[in-house]
């Protein structure tokens, strides 16, 4: 349609198909009686806030809505919210209005529809809606197409919410309208209309939603619950204890050097690897240094456990502390191929001795003190000096090629180490081993345990949430169902 306005003579042009009664010349803002074509008064424009324009197409819920006209309403001196008048190809009526960034989507309804209107518990559509609040208002501001005249008029907005939908009851004198919202959200907005920028939100609005569906989190809650419990009792039905490695180590074996253990492999979902621990210590001690190593990465897991026990008496009363064998996990062992790397020492040195003979009488060994191990020829008089077993094994003199012929061994270290026992003067503890044993152990709770309490607490901390979300939504009205100490 067409339109010359008589202040300005500007035309004002829009393809609209319904008949308009006033409008507000785009140039001047003077608003304009169709039928007498005169101007009755000059509006202010709408500029704050204001992203959508008159004529501007976007497409809401599947239906294509053209923008007819703004206007901006006021409530006492600073609350002011801005409402778009939409129409659709066939003249159907629908309404944005926005305030402080919260957008809502109104659509015109039969007042007969809506029973009990007169009551703070009206029905409509067989919901029950809660009144919210009346709201005495005036234009502060218009542009745009109306297809009927503009009152000035104090107007009254009473307002009833049901969550996220609402029904608005707009009376003026003695005319009444009623119209159905639902929230629609401000990126639905954005991009129904191509809108570049939108007001930000500010408190919360009338109908927001809570930022979490709390129906659909507790049902995706339960559903990842129940598949973790099923996963935990697969895992843990279809797996045993099982002993992957168990030795006894001499200690004197192990004297400064390590043991590495035979291969072994651990098949399934990763858990702690329990390590038992045994020594026979009297008012001693004993350490074992254990490294678990991963053939597949390379990977270490290194740990260190003290054994340890002491007695005694004291005021006439023993007491013990300690103990002879002690546990510990390596958490988290996933599956490959893995072996360990061993060593272990006791409280105290090795065992001295001396005149352990070959049977063949051509060869004598001795061990002071200090380790210092020293192998005579008898018959040549020559003796070689190792400091200790190691050396002693990776030597290829005359002299040890002997004694190992001659005692028909070629662990030299192994049998001094056997022979000290008996032939030492030395006071020395009979605790001459650790045991080990290691237990692939099946799959652990812990994490099923904090994985449950981390949703639950996170369900009570959304339920938390939303209650007070709902006090701050109906702070503003006369008749909020919330205490108003929880304010």
């Amino acid at each position: 349609m067409h339109y010359v306005c008589p202040a300005c003579e500007s035309e004002n042009t829009l393809d609209l198909t319904f008949p308009v009664e006033e409008y507000v010349c785009d140039t001047c803002s003077y608003l304009i009686d169709v039928a007498w074509n005169k101007k009755i008064k000059h509006l202010k424009v709408p500029t704050e806030n204001v992203v959508l324009d008159i004529g501007q197409k976007g497409k809401i819920d599947g239906t294509e809505y053209t923008v007819v006209a703004i206007t901006v309403k006021k409530y006492g001196n600073s609350i002011f919210w801005r409402e778009y008048s939409l129409k659709d190809s066939k003249g159907n009526d629908a309404f944005l209005s926005e305030s402080d960034g919260h957008w809502v989507f109104l659509i015109s309804m039969h007042p007969d529809d809506f029973k009990g209107k007169d009551s703070k518990f009206p029905t409509y559509l067989g919901r029950t809606y809660r009144w919210y609040e009346n709201t005495p208002c005036t234009i502060d501001a218009a542009a745009g197409f109306f297809d009927e005249h503009l009152d000035f008029s104090i107007a009254t907005y009473k307002e009833y919410v049901n969550g996220t939908r609402m029904i608005s009851q707009e009376k003026t004198g003695k005319k009444s309208q009623y119209f159905y919202g639902v929230h629609i959200s401000k990126y639905e907005v954005k991009k129904a209309f191509k809108i570049a920028n939108l007001p930000n939100y500010t408190g919360i609005g009338i109908v927001q939603p809570y930022y979490f569906d709390i129906r659909q989190a507790v049902n995706i809650f339960c559903v990842a619950a129940l598949m973790i419990c099923l996963l935990q009792m697969y895992v843990y039905t279809s797996r045993t204890n099982e002993t992957v490695f168990a030795e006894t180590i001499n200690f004197a074996d192990v004297k400064d050097k390590e043991m590495v253990s035979k291969s072994f492999t651990l098949s399934g979902g990763s858990a702690p690897l329990k390590v038992n621990a045994f020594s026979g210590v009297d008012n001693s001690w004993a350490n074992v240094q254990l490294s678990l190593v991963n053939e597949n990465t390379n990977e270490i897991i290194y740990t260190s456990k003290d054994i340890e026990q002491y007695h005694g008496y004291e005021g006439g009363e023993s007491w013990t502390e300690g103990s002879q064998s002690e546990d510990f996990n390596l958490c988290g062992v996933g599956s490959g191929k893995y072996h360990f790397i061993i060593s272990a020492e006791k409280e105290g040195g090795l065992p001295s001795f001396s005149g352990l003979t070959s049977p063949d009488s051509k060869v004598v060994i001795s061990r002071d003190k200090s380790g210092t191990i020293e192998v005579t020829d008898i018959f040549k008089v020559q003796t070689k000096t190792f400091t200790d077993g190691k050396m002693l094994e990776k030597d290829t003199s005359e002299v040890i090629r002997l004694a190992k012929a001659s005692f028909g061994t070629q662990k030299l270290d192994s049998l001094i180490n056997t022979e000290a026992l008996r032939l030492t003067t030395d006071l020395i503890s009979s605790n001459t081993y650790v045991q080990l044993k290691a237990t692939w152990l099946p799959v652990s709770f812990w994490n099923f345990g904090i994985i449950l309490f981390i949703m639950i607490a996170l369900f009570v901390a959304m339920w938390i949430g939303k209650h007070y979300f709902n006090v701050n939504k109906w702070k503003n009205s006369s008749n909020s169902p919330y205490p108003a100490n929880d304010n």
